[in-house]
């Protein structure tokens, strides 16, 4: 028995499943009786695909693969592009190499870990692939919010600032205008035990070729650890960050 909790999703595969594979355009009677699926709601999964331009339609009103889909495979081959060259750079920096380094992306209002290079030490918080934790209480969502207009950040949630995770974190949106601030002067972000109590962590942010900040770095510690740390590896996170840049095609003059 299937188990799909979204049906409609199911068929959208199908579909562009069914038009992947063929040699040649399909039609939208084809596409139903190949598929089983009722003319109905075929039609109105072509009009929704058609719509965001993943798929087009020729003037026989034929089916093709459409390229929003470049759009994807460009933002896929980006990201594990960006992951690729943490792993493959930060062996050169032994001081980061004594703790634990993230990578991580903006997802809305979510930071969503994509890799991580962890410390001999554990620090008793899960960085997992795909754990997500919300952007303004963490050093990278912090480091990468600070490239965005606050407008732009508000309308991220809905204008209804997320509920603090530990008695440290920021309340406000004029609070954390006041850190992204700092960020823009220093590049660095701080998560002084918002995330988690007792841990701090070092933000910033990685930006492309486009000059937009795709992702963010952040190195974490035990308070103690920070206070002795805190400028040499500021220093160090910024310097592997610009490299990752470079190789990306950022080009700081332009």
């Amino acid at each position: 028995m299937s188990t799909t909790a979204v049906p409609a999703l199911d068929k959208t595969f199908q579909i562009l499943d069914l038009i992947t594979d063929s040699t040649q355009p399909l039609t939208a009677a084809h596409i139903a009786k190949e598929l089983e699926l009722p003319r109905s709601s075929t039609h109105n999964i072509l009009q929704s695909l058609l719509t965001k331009h993943v798929i087009y339609k020729d003037i026989d009103n034929r089916f093709y693969l459409g390229s929003y889909l470049m759009y994807w495979a460009g933002k896929y081959e980006q990201q594990q592009g960006v992951i690729q060259l943490f792993k493959d750079l930060i062996v050169q920096y032994p001081i980061l190499l004594q703790h634990t380094v993230t990578l991580s992306k903006l997802d809305l209002g979510e930071v969503v870990f994509l890799a991580c290079h962890e410390a001999p030490a554990p620090l008793g918080f899960t960085f997992r692939a795909g754990v997500r934790v919300p952007a303004v209480f963490s050093a990278t969502g912090k480091a990468m919010l600070s490239t965005l207009p606050l407008q732009t950040i508000e309308s991220l949630y809905d204008g209804v600032f997320p509920k603090s995770l530990t008695p440290s974190g920021v309340t406000n949106f004029a609070t954390l205008a006041s850190e992204l601030t700092a960020i823009h002067q220093s590049r660095i972000s701080l998560d002084d035990g918002q995330l988690r109590e007792g841990m701090y962590c070092l933000g910033t942010y990685i930006r492309n070729a486009s000059g937009h900040a795709i992702a963010g770095m952040a190195v974490s510690f035990l308070q103690a650890e920070y206070e002795a740390n805190r400028s040499e590896v500021s220093a160090v996170l910024i310097e592997l960050a610009e490299q990752i840049e470079q190789r990306l095609g950022f080009n700081p003059t332009l």
